[in-house]
C-alpha cells in the first residue's frame, strides 16, 4: 500500500508543479518522459529555452532537496540529452535544470538553474 500511496503523492506533486510552470507560461512539452536512461518528471518550453524539472516531495523544502542523489543528478543529465536528440535544434537547444521541492502543505519552492552539468 505504502508504494502506491508514495506513487499517488508524487503524481500529485507533479501536477501541481506543472500547472505552476504553465501559469507562469511555460508549454509543457512532456510529463513522465521516459527515455533510455530513464524518466524525466517534466519538460517544458519557454521563449525558446527547454526547461528539465525534477520534483521532490517530501515533508518539509530541506527534506525534498536531500532526496536528489549525485546518480539521479546523472541520470538526468543522460535523459535531457536523449530529450534534446529529438528536438529540432538537438543538443544546441537552449536548456536548464530546475528542481521542485514541493512539502506536505502543497507549497511548492522552485529553483531554477538548480543542476550544472
Amino acid at each position: 500500500m505504502t508504494g502506491q500511496v508514495n506513487y499517488l503523492a508524487g503524481k500529485v506533486a507533479e501536477d501541481q508543479v506543472a500547472a505552476r510552470y504553465a501559469h507562469d507560461g511555460h508549454v509543457i512539452l512532456s510529463r513522465r518522459w521516459r527515455g533510455q536512461a530513464g524518466e524525466l518528471d517534466l519538460v517544458t518550453e519557454k521563449d525558446g529555452e527547454i526547461v528539465f524539472v525534477e520534483v521532490k516531495k517530501s515533508r518539509s523544502f530541506a527534506r525534498a532537496a536531500e532526496r536528489l542523489s549525485r546518480r539521479q543528478m546523472q541520470r538526468i543529465y543522460t535523459s535531457a540529452s536523449d530529450f534534446l536528440g529529438h528536438m529540432p535544434r538537438g543538443q544546441n537547444s537552449d536548456a536548464r535544470f530546475d528542481v521542485a521541492l514541493v512539502d506536505t502543505h502543497g507549497g511548492i519552492e522552485i529553483i531554477e538553474n538548480a543542476l550544472s552539468a
